[in-house]
């Protein structure tokens, strides 16, 4: 495939052999048959390429905001990423009534799978014990107050996932099928900064909160067009087992993601990847970087990285049997007063070399991508 390296045979595992069948296995086992044809694509695509993706790619870009049919990616290489990524929070929390993006998220969402693309969504979730952000991790007993049934926060967090449960339920395609959705609640657990990471919660308050939120969706609400990912951040040099930092269980992961601000550390990056890979077949499951990027697309000098693109993402992707590589926004910034975008726009001075990214065999946009909502062949559920 593609951009060769040394890398080209490493990521672990054997193709099945023709005539044996592989045998997947979803957290919901009532999955509709639309979620299980994407996860049986997210599985044998890893054999074919990466699919890129851009955070919020169909909402706003570097010098436009909600214009329909419009993403920065477009406007550089005429193509829309192969992924979408979008946030919940603001659909789910206190902050739905008023959110000015939640129509356009629905919208996007339902073109996105229009043209055949896959949806990732997180959610930064508002504090719901202090009413702070995400961010907000000044108290250790948030998780705490969520898991004692009939408390204050408990009963807000449910009202939260009943927003959400109602958002998955409307998420229908042109033929009234629910949209497959891969979901990646509580992501970064393993930093410091959330009200759900490892200084604000213990092992087993993490462990508690993630299996009752995908209970209580699937079981209590019947959302069944849910994919689960798991995305811990691994930016410097890791290991397996930095990826399964308070794993919930393989029964309670459909997804392995990895979030990586590795900036130009592009040997920990290769490295993170492989064993990202390893995993993946080791646990039978996708995997993905749910997100990754340099703010302003810069190098270690401060100034534009314009061959950012083919060194330190299609390189180190060569060859790595992994689904997605998600590139974080481009925030809205029609001055140009900051820096932060993650992905190229038009006239930016790393476009060219995105040009020759976007022509890499293994790096795979909109218009590469199979029927991703149609069941691969020999590939069976448990």
């Amino acid at each position: 495939m593609g951009c060769s390296t040394d890398d080209n045979h490493d990521g672990g595992g054997e193709k099945p052999q023709p005539g044996e069948n592989t045998a997947l296995s979803l957290v919901d086992k009532q999955a509709t048959e639309e979620t299980k044809a994407l996860y049986s694509n997210l599985w044998s695509i890893q054999e074919q390429g990466v699919m890129f993706g851009h955070h919020d790619a169909l909402l706003y870009g570097r010098n436009w905001y909600v214009e329909h049919g419009r993403s920065d990616i477009k406007d550089v290489v005429g193509d829309y990423p192969a992924v979408f990524s979008v946030d919940f929070a603001e659909l789910m929390d206190d902050r739905y009534a008023t959110a000015e993006l939640n129509e356009h998220r629905v919208r996007t969402i339902k073109e996105s799978r229009r043209r055949g693309e896959v949806i990732l969504a997180n959610a930064h979730l508002n504090n719901p014990l202090t009413g702070g952000d995400s961010w907000d991790n000044s108290r250790n007993d948030v998780v705490k107050e969520i898991l004692i049934e009939g408390s204050p926060t408990n009963q807000k967090y449910l009202d939260w996932l009943d927003r959400l449960a109602a958002v998955a339920h409307s998420l229908v395609d042109d033929n009234g099928k629910p949209i497959p959705v891969i979901f990646r609640p509580y992501h970064e657990h393993n930093q410091t900064w959330s009200w759900w990471g490892r200084s604000a919660t213990t092992q087993q308050e993490f462990i508690d909160l993630w299996r009752f939120t995908i209970d209580y969706l699937k079981n209590e609400k019947e959302v069944h067009n849910f994919i689960y990912a798991i995305s811990p951040q691994l930016d410097q040099l890791g290991s397996k087992e930095n990826l399964l930092f308070r794993w919930p269980g393989d029964n309670y992961v459909d997804f392995l993601g990895m979030d990586s601000y590795h900036g130009t550390n592009t040997a920990a990056f290769s490295s993170n990847l492989r064993n990202l890979a390893i995993l993946s077949q080791e646990k039978n499951k996708p995997s993905g970087v749910t997100e990754t990027g340099i703010e302003g697309i810069l190098g270690s000098d401060g100034e534009t990285y314009e061959e950012y693109w083919t060194r330190e993402i299609g390189t180190p992707l060569a060859g790595k049997k992994i689904s997605m590589v998600v590139m974080w926004r481009n925030k809205y910034d029609p001055s140009n007063t900051g820096f932060h975008f993650f992905a190229p726009f038009e006239g930016h001075s790393s476009a060219p070399d995105f040009q020759k990214f976007f022509a890499m065999d293994h790096i795979l946009f909109s218009s590469d991508l199979p029927e991703m909502y149609e069941m691969v062949n020999g590939i069976d559920f448990n």
